[in-house]
């Protein structure tokens, strides 16, 4: 027996296209047709007809598993069957009034009945009736809110966004209780509608900034939006940067703050994780315990955190320079040392850097995707037996492991893990440029680095802002952390003569500010 062939894809695509285009037509098994055809295979949709003591014939639609079976009965079947008389007419109006749930809104098209039926409401529709009623009763498991895991906190708000959009958007009204807080939402993806949120700040945020958003998000147009990720990477002014211009956060008081700053956050529904902008370098350099910890020791800190970080990145590249180029800057004492140490090593030192830093990222990279229980114990055991193994087989030097663990330390002190991989990777260019130019090399790339950097904005925003351009007045809490009563102005975040809010620009060029 021979089974009908699949319809090709062109075909099942006009097919919904001309199934969602249809009115309702006020004829019950019509209607019903329409939404089965729709829903073909579809084994989660539920269609329950029923039928009144007074002859009105009606249906419900929702999905299994989405929707609150017990309230369906009690709020809509059962007093729809009990409390209807014999002489009732089969119209809207007292339809509704027997029950005891008020509907969300009526809706006349296809297109919005299968809208709604796959956000969890309840579809009911009435023979001879060309309008049909949405009830919001949804229902469906969730992870509870709890301690963020990628942001460890020492001292705050010990609470996580979670996958449920509204449930987010609560834990952000509750920190500001203001009737200026506002949302937008919009949906994104042809098949799955995902529901994204804009939240700021009407008052303390440029009008310019949120119409700028908007638009991006509009613009946005894919079959499926599965995380924010992607979110993320459409709405970015230079997507090939390594830099990310846009900051994400699992905490709900970190996107309070920022929206009092005058930025705006993107929640999308389905990911625990929340976009900022604009940002700045200075930002991503930040950590939100800074703000939970007293001025000097935040300060301090920051000064260790800017230091590590130049470590990440130049520390492998400066002893490259050095030992290929350069030995005349090293002490003879510790010179002698490290020739020893390398008497015995094939390999140029570029060479031999380039093998440990690539390993020792397979290991990071081999802990995070380990189970929890494993991860950690064989990444350490393997880079103390891959680096002892290393040593003995005459491979690579006992000076370029500590190199290489110093920079892996001080890799882990950048706040923010989309900049710290920005940073690992650059750290890469500049070994190149430090084995073949030695110190020239490193300055050369270091220059073509942070012309980058100039040139890059995050919504209008310069990058490396205020430093550059120079803003005396929120130095305060850049490489300082000073008390928080002096902090009496906002960052500039408004735009301005010197940084204009892009609002037509096209993505991805880089956009054109004024100065």
């Amino acid at each position: 027996m021979s089974s009908q062939p699949p319809q090709p894809i062109d075909k099942a695509l006009q097919q919904q296209r001309e199934l969602l285009a249809q009115k309702l037509s006020g004829k019950l098994d019509q209607d019903i047709g329409v939404l089965r055809q729709l829903y073909a295979n579809g084994a989660d949709i539920v269609f329950r007809p029923f039928k009144l003591v007074n002859g009105a014939e009606l249906a419900m639609v929702y999905v299994d598993g989405m929707t609150n079976i017990q309230e369906i009965d009690a709020s809509l079947v059962r007093p729809l069957k009990q409390r209807t008389s014999d002489d009732t007419p089969a119209e809207w109006p007292s339809i509704l009034m027997e029950v005891t749930l008020e509907p969300s809104q009526s809706i006349m098209t296809i297109e919005e009945a299968s809208d709604h039926i796959a956000e969890g409401s309840t579809l009911l529709l009435m023979n001879g009736q060309s309008t049909a009623y949405i009830f919001n009763l949804p229902k469906w498991e969730s992870r509870s809110v709890d301690e963020p895991e990628a942001e460890s906190v020492i001292r705050g708000p010990r609470e996580g966004f979670v996958e449920t959009l509204r449930t987010n958007t609560v834990m952000l009204r509750r920190r500001l209780q203001s009737p200026a807080f506002k949302l937008k939402e919009l949906k994104i993806g042809r098949y799955t509608k995902t529901t994204c949120a804009i939240a700021y700040m009407e008052g303390i945020v440029d009008p310019g900034l949120v119409a700028e958003m908007e638009e991006r998000l509009k613009r946005i147009d894919v079959d499926a939006v599965a995380d924010n990720a992607l979110v993320e990477e459409f709405i970015e002014d230079e997507p090939l940067s390594p830099f990310p211009q846009l900051q994400t956060t699992e905490r709900p008081d970190v996107v309070a703050a920022a929206l009092m700053e005058g930025r705006v956050a993107v929640l999308v529904n389905g990911s625990p994780i929340a976009l900022i902008a604009p940002t700045t370098l200075f930002i991503l350099m930040v950590s939100p315990e800074d703000y939970y910890q007293r001025s000097p020791v935040s300060t301090a800190i920051r000064w260790i955190r800017m230091m590590f970080g130049f470590i990440a990145v130049f520390m492998p590249s400066i002893y490259v320079a050095v030992l290929s180029y350069h030995q005349e800057m090293v002490p003879t004492t510790l010179m002698l040392s490290i020739a020893k140490s390398r008497e015995q090593i094939p390999f140029p030192a570029l060479f031999e850097a380039l093998l440990m830093e690539v390993t020792f990222e397979g290991l990071r990279e081999a802990g995070i995707r380990l189970p929890k229980q494993v991860g950690s114990a064989v990444s350490i055991v393997g880079a103390l037996v891959i680096g002892q193994a290393a040593i003995s087989a005459g491979i690579v030097s006992s000076p370029m492991i500590m190199v290489v663990a110093i920079t892996g330390v001080a890799s882990f002190l950048i706040p923010s893990y989309p900049l710290g991989m920005a940073l690992r990777i650059i750290r890469f260019p500049i070994m190149f440029g430090a084995g073949i130019l030695g110190l020239y090399g490193i300055v050369l790339i270091s220059m073509l680095i942070t012309i980058h950097l100039l040139a890059l904005r995050s919504f209008g925003v310069p990058y490396l802002s205020p430093l550059s351009p120079l803003h005396f007045s929120q130095l305060g809490d850049t490489i300082v952390r000073s008390p928080r009563w002096m902090h009496d102005q906002r960052p500039h975040f408004t735009g301005g003569i010197r940084n204009k809010v892009r609002l037509k620009a096209p993505r991805p060029k880089r956009p054109q500010t004024k100065g």
